[in-house]
This record gives C-alpha cells, sequence and structure tokens, in this order.
C-alpha cells in the first residue's frame, strides 16, 4: 500500500519525493499519461527497475482462450487481452561505463511531478555513480491530447563532477518481458511474445518497426524521432532488428554543459490497413511533431488543459487532500476519454493492464455523467462506439434466446469475455445504463442529431431486450427475473430494483424517442403496438418492498436472506470474494457494492424522502464496499439524507482510492470509475445535482469541515458556476457566443433564472439529519476525514 501522505498535499501537481521501490508499480499507474489512444505507464525512463512495464493503445488487444472446467450452450469462447505494445519511453544512460540504474551508486535525490496543469510528468535526479561520478538527469515526458498519436519527450543530462563521457541509447522495444498475468499456462503462452515482426526501418534520427499480433490480427507501427543538442562533437546512430530499434547519442561533457535530446514517439494500429498505410500514418505524426517542435508541443498541452480546467475545475476548501485528489481524478478521467474516438473507456484507462483492459459499465455511470457536464464530445464518441458494437450485442441477444441487444459484461472489441454468468452476463442492467447515458447526454447537450442518428437505435434494441427479457405476470405486474444487478454479492435473483427501475426510465426513454423521430424509427421496425407495449412494461414494473420493514429489498425476498456474521469475519477476509465461497454469499443479507442505494442516487424520483432514509440506514449496516464503485455513491445518498460528516468520509475514500492504494490494486491501474466517483460525491453529493427531467436540481449542502465548494457544468451552449458556501449558493452562467443566455434550474424545490448578467444568491436552507448516523458492518466503517488542525 501506499503509505499515507506518501504525495505532499499540493492543489495542482502529485509530487513523489524519494523513489521507493517497494511501491514502484503503484506510482506507476499514479504517473500514468494518457489522451485515450495512447497511454504510458510511469515507468522510469531507463527502464530498470521496474514494477510492471506498459504502453497501450486503445483496443488494441490479442485474443485468448477462456479455461472452463466444463463447457456450456452460450458461453464466450475466447478473451481478449490488451497487448503491451512497443515500448518508446526508454532512454538509457551510460556516464563513462556505469549505466544509470538507481539500485546502485548513490541516489542523491530523486524527485518526480505530475503537473495537472502542464499535462506533463517532470522527473530530476542526482545520482552518483559507484565510481563516484556524479550527474543531474531531467526528463519531462507528455502524452499529446492534441497530437493524438503522439507521445515525446526531453531528456536532460548535466555532468556535475569534471568531464565525463556520456552514452544516451534510445529505443523501441516490442515483446518486453512482463510478470506472469495468468496462471493458466495456456493464456500465459499466448500473451507471451503476442507479437509477430514484420518491418523495421532505420533513419538518420530514429527508426520504425511494424508488428501484427499473432491471433487477433491487429497491425500496430511505432516509429521515433529524435533532436540532439550538446557540443559541437557528438557521435548519432541508429540500428533496428525485430523487435527493438536504438538510436545511440555518444560525447563527452564538461560541467557548464548540457545534453538535451528531444524524442519523438508515434503510434498507429489497425485490423484492416496495410502495412505502407501504417507506415506513412506514423510517419506524418512524426512530421506534425517536429513541426510544432517540443516548445509548440508543451504549449499546446498546456493550452488544451488551460481549456479544460477553465470548464470542469472544482474547488474544495477546507480539506486540501480531497482539492488535490478531485483534480487528480479528473485529470485521469480527461486522460481516459480525451481521445478514445470511437474507442472504448476501460476500467483502468490506459494506465494498466488491469481487468485485461476491458471497458465495464462503469464506464456510462460512473466516467460518461462527469464527461458529460465537463467534455461531452467524448462522451459522444464512447456512444458512438457502443453503437458500433450494437451488431455484436444483437448477436449475443438471439444467442440468448433475446430479442434486441445484450451487451456485453466486460469487452475491448465488443464481444462478451465474461467466462462467468453470474457475476458477468447476468448483469444485463448495463443496457439500461448505455441508454440512461444517451439520455443524460441528449438532455445535457441538445444534440437532437446524436439522438437521431446513434442513439433512437440504441435506446429502441435495448428497449426491446427488456421487453423480451422480462413478462407480466397473472396480476398485470411486469417482472426481470434471472438477473444480477450492481451487487456481484446477490446474483441471478428476481426483480433487482435497480434493474428494474433503470429498465423502466429505459423503456419510456425509447418509447418517447421513438415518437419523436417516427420516420426514423419506422425504419428500425417500430410501430404504435410496439412502442405502446414499452409504456405498458413501464408502468407495470415491478418494484418490491417490504412492508413491515419498511424497505426496498434489492433483489425480491432480500430482506428474508440470513445475515452475514461480520462480527466473526476477520479483517483480513475481506474482500469476501477471495475468501469465501459465492454460494455463500449469495444466499445471505451481505453487500459487495451499493445497489439500491445507487437506485435511489440514479432513480432518485421513483423513491420519497422517507424511503431514501430508511432505505439507506438499512444497506449500511449491510454493505462492505468490496468495490470501489461503493464509496461515492454512498456519498450521494449520504448527503441527500441528511448524513453530512459521514458523505465526507465517503468522498475521501473514493477520491484517495489510488493516491493512498486503498484497494492495494493500483499497480495493475488506477480505478478510473472511483477517481470520477470523486467529482460525482462532491457535486452530486454536496451540490445536490440530479438530472431525472429537462430542468437541472441542485440541492447544496456542506458539511461542516469544507467550508466552500466551487464546481462548472457545461449545459447546452452555456457554462453554468456553482459557488456553495455553509449558508448560500450563487449561481452564475457565463457564455461569450450567446451573453443572452438563459438558464432555467431548481434550488431545493425552487424554480430559478439565471443570466449571463445576473448571477443569483441564495441561502442554503438547514437539515437535520432524519435520525442518528448509521452503523456499518463491523470494522468496516469509512476512514474519518481529518481537519487541517487534526493529525
Amino acid at each position: 500500500m501506499i503509505r499515507e501522505r506518501a504525495y505532499p498535499v499540493e492543489p495542482w501537481h502529485v509530487r513523489e519525493t524519494r523513489l521507493d521501490l517497494d511501491v514502484l508499480a503503484q506510482s506507476e499507474s499514479v504517473f500514468a499519461l494518457s489522451n485515450g489512444h495512447i497511454g504510458l505507464r510511469g515507468n522510469l525512463d531507463e527502464g530498470d527497475p521496474h514494477g510492471l512495464p506498459g504502453t497501450y493503445l486503445n483496443s488494441f488487444f490479442e485474443l485468448r482462450p477462456l479455461p472452463y472446467a466444463e463447457a456450456g450452450y452460450g458461453f464466450p469462447e475466447s478473451g481478449q487481452t490488451i497487448v503491451n505494445v512497443s515500448n518508446g519511453k526508454l532512454i538509457r544512460l551510460l556516464v563513462d561505463d556505469e549505466p544509470f540504474d538507481v539500485r546502485y551508486g548513490e541516489l542523491v535525490n530523486h524527485e518526480r511531478v505530475l503537473d495537472l496543469r502542464a499535462g506533463t510528468l517532470q522527473r530530476c535526479v542526482e545520482w552518483h555513480s559507484p565510481a563516484g561520478r556524479a550527474v543531474r538527469v531531467r526528463s519531462t515526458r507528455l502524452v499529446s491530447f492534441t497530437q493524438r498519436s503522439v507521445a515525446a519527450i526531453e531528456y536532460r543530462v548535466e555532468p556535475l563532477s569534471g568531464p565525463m563521457r556520456l552514452i544516451v541509447q534510445s529505443e523501441l522495444v516490442a515483446n518486453e518481458q512482463l510478470p506472469s498475468q495468468s496462471r493458466d499456462p495456456r493464456v500465459a503462452a499466448v500473451l507471451e511474445s503476442p507479437l509477430r515482426a514484420e518491418e523495421r526501418l532505420v533513419h538518420s534520427d530514429g527508426g520504425l518497426l511494424i508488428h501484427r499480433t499473432k491471433a487477433s490480427g491487429l497491425r500496430l507501427a511505432a516509429q521515433m524521432s529524435h533532436e540532439v543538442y550538446g557540443p559541437e562533437r557528438k557521435l548519432i546512430g541508429t540500428e533496428a532488428y525485430e523487435d527493438w530499434a536504438r538510436t545511440t547519442v555518444t560525447c563527452v561533457l564538461r560541467p557548464g554543459e548540457e545534453l538535451r535530446v528531444v524524442k519523438y514517439v508515434a503510434y498507429g494500429w489497425s485490423s484492416r490497413r496495410s502495412r505502407p498505410a501504417l507506415r506513412d500514418q506514423v510517419g506524418a505524426a512524426i512530421a506534425g511533431a517536429r513541426f510544432s517542435g517540443w516548445e509548440g508541443l508543451c504549449a499546446e498541452q498546456r493550452h488544451y488543459l488551460d481549456n479544460f480546467w477553465d470548464d470542469s475545475d472544482v474547488r474544495v476548501e477546507g480539506d486540501p487532500e480531497v482539492q488535490q485528489a478531485v483534480r487528480f481524478g479528473l485529470f485521469h478521467v480527461l486522460q481516459a476519454g480525451a481521445r478514445a474516438e470511437l474507442r472504448p473507456i476501460s476500467a483502468k484507462g490506459l494506465t494498466g493492464p488491469g481487468y485485461d483492459g476491458h471497458a465495464f459499465w462503469d464506464t456510462e455511470q460512473f466516467v460518461l455523467p462527469v464527461l458529460t457536464y465537463t467534455l461531452p464530445s467524448a462522451v459522444a464518441s464512447a456512444l458512438r462506439w457502443r453503437h458500433s458494437t450494437l451488431h455484436l450485442a444483437q448477436e449475443r441477444a438471439k444467442t440468448l434466446g433475446l430479442n434486441g441487444a445484450a451487451f456485453p459484461w466486460r469487452t475491448i472489441r465488443g464481444q462478451e469475455t465474461s467466462a462467468y454468468w453470474p457475476a458477468g452476463t447476468a448483469g444485463f442492467h448495463i443496457a439500461a445504463d448505455i441508454a440512461d447515458a444517451v439520455r443524460r447526454y441528449v438532455l445535457a447537450s441538445g444534440d437532437t442529431q446524436f439522438e437521431r442518428e446513434v442513439g433512437l437505435e440504441l435506446l429502441v434494441e435495448t428497449a426491446r431486450l427488456w421487453r423480451s427479457l422480462g413478462h407480466h405476470d397473472r396480476h398485470g405486474r411486469f417482472h426481470i427475473d434471472g438477473v444480477t444487478g450492481p451487487d456481484e454479492y446477490t446474483a441471478v435473483k428476481n426483480d433487482n430494483v435497480y434493474t428494474n427501475l433503470m429498465a423502466q426510465r429505459n423503456l419510456l426513454a425509447a418509447a418517447d424517442a421513438a415518437t419523436r423521430y417516427g420516420e426514423e424509427a419506422w425504419r428500425l421496425g417500430v410501430d404504435d403496438e410496439e412502442t405502446a407495449s414499452w409504456r405498458d412494461a413501464a408502468a407495470d414494473m415491478y418494484v418490491p418492498w417490504d412492508e413491515e420493514l419498511k424497505v426496498h429489498p434489492q433483489v425480491e425476498g432480500f430482506t428474508r436472506y440470513q445475515e452475514w456474521d461480520f462480527v466473526g469475519t476477520p479483517p483480513d477476509q475481506y474482500p469476501l470474494l477471495l475468501n469465501y465461497p459465492y454460494f455463500d454469499l449469495y444466499r445471505k443479507q451481505v453487500v459487495k457494492q451499493a445497489d439500491l442505494v445507487l437506485a435511489m442516487h440514479w432513480r432518485g424520483d421513483a423513491f420519497t424522502d422517507e424511503e431514501k432514509a430508511s432505505n439507506f440506514a438499512y444497506y449500511e449496516r449491510r454493505t462492505v464496499r468490496d468495490s470501489s464503485l461503493s464509496a461515492c455513491t454512498q456519498a450521494v445518498l449520504a448527503a441527500e439524507v441528511g448524513q453530512l460528516e459521514l458523505a465526507h468520509d465517503y468522498l475521501g475514500e473514493a477520491a484517495l482510492m489510488d493516491l493512498h492504494d486503498l484497494n492495494q490494486n493500483t499497480r495493475d491501474g488506477v480505478h478510473v470509475a472511483s477517481l470520477a466517483g470523486a467529482w460525482i460525491a462532491l457535486v452530486a453529493g454536496f451540490g445536490g445535482l440530479r438530472d431525472h427531467d429537462d430542468v437541472l436540481c441542485f440541492k447544496p449542502r456542506l458539511p461542516s469541515r469544507i467550508d466552500r465548494l466551487e464546481f462548472s457544468l457545461r449545459w447546452r451552449t452555456v457554462h453554468l458556476r456553482v459557488d456553495v458556501r455553509q449558508h448560500e449558493v450563487t449561481y452564475a452562467l457565463r457564455d461569450s457566443d450567446h451573453p443572452d443566455a438563459v438558464m432555467e434550474l431548481t434550488h431545493h424545490g425552487e424554480l430559478v433564472r439565471v443570466t449571463c448578467d445576473d448571477p443569483v444568491t441564495l441561502p442554503v436552507p438547514p437539515m437535520r439529519p432524519t435520525g442518528p448516523q448509521p452503523a456499518q458492518p463491523d470494522g468496516r466503517a469509512p476512514v474519518r476525514r481529518a481537519t487541517e488542525s487534526e493529525p
């Protein structure tokens, strides 16, 4: 685990002041750079030592076998695993005849800084070789937001102890040796050296490698180019072989002199394009990068991020640790989706190999809500990717004997790759999550063209799934049976409340969209009878209720299940799925992650205030948070029912998931959904944002330890700034293109009209909790947030 406060608390930087090799893999994830297309883990420039090498391209994967003890009809036949592609980060240094390696000699100081405004990873090292030769090395790395295929590194070496011979070896390496990613020898054999060499070229200032995956047949091109500045006399040469290319710079430096190398790296891949086409593509990307130059790339990066932060920054006064963490989270959310462009946003982004690089429902229900109000173009792109895989979802539905589209539980390319039905394919709610992301994006952006061309078909095909998956009983109630909701400890059950309510909204949204776009709906085969059946199913949707306990069972019968023995569960037995059989979890009242509570967030319009309070208290005592997806949702509902201090505690857990490695698995990549959840906990929790209807609703209230919360939202053509203080809130509008713009919103139920000229300041009504703070399972309470004066 990364030690508490391993990174000094700064508002715009994540700074590592010393190198701790015991948590090197975790820091590689924290310091990863990406633009949604290229991902570079934060490995040291020289490559060694490393925790887990990693360079990734979005959706570049290899097929692998899915092992089954016993085959069954409809089981996915193969998995998909993200591939570590050609590593262009490597820059090795030899001082006289000693390789620069932080494990040898004396490491005088070592600092790395992730600059959230500049979009760069900076490193400064002072090192004395075993022979006593002292050098200072400074490097800056970026993955460009403006030039999608380009990464660049500036590498500077300065002698500190007299003249010395320096040799810099800049490399491009494919098929790096990696730690084993699977205990199954069949899988390990596929993932070992997955790239087959096709072409190599040597240029005067760099080289190019083209490879192809052995099973999935994807072709990859990677090219590097260098600019070298230093003493007049220097030797530069390049050589290339099947799996590596190396440019070597040799010179002698004296004190006061400096060797500066700027390295440009470009990547391209395709399942269809020829070798010449890919070769030309990366060559053009290199040309564009060199035209901009290092300073130009840095300036473009800063300008892009200035615009992003202007639209989306969140300011938190009173909790500087959360302030740093929420910006860190927003930065990684941006990196995951900014330039994905018709590719998925995976659970780890492009920061590590966790979950094999797969995308889940996390994208639609945690990441896209944030991007909807901060970078809506990324949301349109992610949903267009879902639409591009629609034919695969339709085929999957047919295999399962259903109509419409059954989207995969986990995937890279669009095929179902989950080998475990109860906690995988049975999670049909992903269809409604996609539909809800469509509804939210169209509502917030006003993008009717997208709705007509993409959104309508997604809504129609998911509605068809629910109509065929569910059924009316003899009393006329509509049930959806045999599914798994967000809580994977309660699997393959009937009438999951979250699933039913989200499906209900899906059915109504599809019917409404089909009415708005009658001609396009007719082309999809939709008629009045079908839309009427959707509305009937929605109206008759069954939602379980326990009259005795006055709570909603998260699935039919849940409240009669045997209670889990939390007192008798040792702390080292969490997460439970790794220490107890699933059959035991499935039949007990134990919740992995917010499920019914999640339903109260996204379908809060279906619950009364009293139901929310009683439901929240009931499920708090049974939720163990064995998933990083839970804390942010519990923060949102804790705030809504008046448990503001508890909400603050949960906010801290979501925000610090990776900076403190709370789940002890950050080594495999950051938790993009949990990082998005920090924004959700602040904006939907303490800002009270809800988007159930055509008008945004706010019910802001702050906990005692946060003095002020400011956040921005993009809504149609305007930017709304919300400034929340303990006793009042100000809503301000900005739109340089439409100075006469007007926005209507609700503040604690009151309709408010905001214009660009007239910010509106309103009081925040006091609220008392509806009861005492609810208890959590023994030993599973969130860590209390300390104030600045507390330890």
